[in-house]
């Protein structure tokens, strides 16, 4: 008997022959990647949607990031005490390599503070804290990370030299103004009080461009020249946040400094804490407080 005749109700084509059964989705394609995975994973790396140039945020956000900060190493203090410590070792130990470790700090902070960020993110998402974190920047972006380092070290260089240039020009002007007596001597003063308020003006834009450009790139892919701009802009936004972070911080320091400076193994993951808080504050969507 034909294949025909033992299944008489069978699909058949318009020319009368058996149609061949559709073969399962599986079948036609067992390789096919499993999409539901894949947007999982999408899920689980990101940071939320970023704000473009950030948002602007209470005055009273910047006491709060430092309070978000010490939460942050509650969660682990003794595993931030050992990365704190291994850390400072690593920086003084460069910085006695005559100019190649000062080099090597410039350009290694943002690549050290991207991995910090990553594991400032685990600890929010209940996940352990582990000394590996510290040179988690090594691991991605490491080239881009290296690149805001080189940027701010060479902006220091231009900065320094015109220090210098603009230095021996008071100094000079105020050798050829000697004759004229006391006056001379105050308006060397006045020259040099100008020149300091000049030059922490000109620190404090490039400080502002660092900031958050190790966080944007590790977290949000940004190039390093976007992503200090970003950095610039969600920190000219907050201003007044940061100028009650910065009073905080720095009575926080001083306290910090008074047992043999030994209250930096608290602080400075508290500041690290800080940092990570303040930027999901600002350029993150959802990740400020509810």
């Amino acid at each position: 008997m034909s294949e025909e005749n033992q299944n008489p109700y069978a699909a058949r084509n318009p020319d009368g022959t058996a149609a061949t059964p559709a073969a399962p989705a599986a079948v036609q394609n067992p390789y096919a990647a499993p999409k539901a995975q894949v947007a999982r994973a999408a899920e689980d790396t990101g940071q939320g949607e970023l704000i473009d140039g950030g948002r602007k945020v209470g005055a009273g956000r910047g006491a709060a990031w430092l309070g978000e900060g010490f939460d942050l190493f509650k969660q682990a203090p003794g595993v931030w005490v050992g990365i704190t410590f291994v850390f400072f070792v690593v920086f003084f130990a460069l910085a006695l390599i005559p100019f190649i470790g000062q080099l090597a700090v410039n350009l290694l902070m943002p690549v050290f503070a991207a991995g910090l960020m990553l594991g400032c993110e685990a600890l929010e998402k209940d996940e352990p804290l582990e000394l590996g974190h510290l040179f988690a920047g090594f691991k991605q972006n490491t080239g881009q990370l290296v690149l805001v380092g080189l940027l701010y070290m060479l902006a220091i260089v231009v900065l320094i030299a015109a220090f210098f240039v603009v230095g021996l020009v008071i100094g000079f002007g105020a050798a050829a103004t000697g004759a004229r007596g006391s006056s001379a001597g105050i308006g060397f003063v006045i020259g040099m009080v100008l020149f300091g308020l000049v030059g922490l003006l000109l620190i404090v834009p490039l400080a502002m461009a660092v900031w958050y450009a190790p966080a944007l790139i590790i977290f949000h892919e940004q190039e390093p020249i976007p992503a200090m701009k970003q950095s610039f802009a969600g920190c000219l936004k907050n201003i007044v946040p940061f100028l009650l972070y910065s009073i905080v911080g720095l009575v926080l320091a001083i306290v910090a400094t008074i047992p043999l400076g030994l209250g930096w193994l608290v602080l400075w993951p508290v500041f690290i804490g800080s940092l990570y808080k303040s930027y999901r504050d600002i350029f993150c969507v959802g990740g400020g407080p509810d």
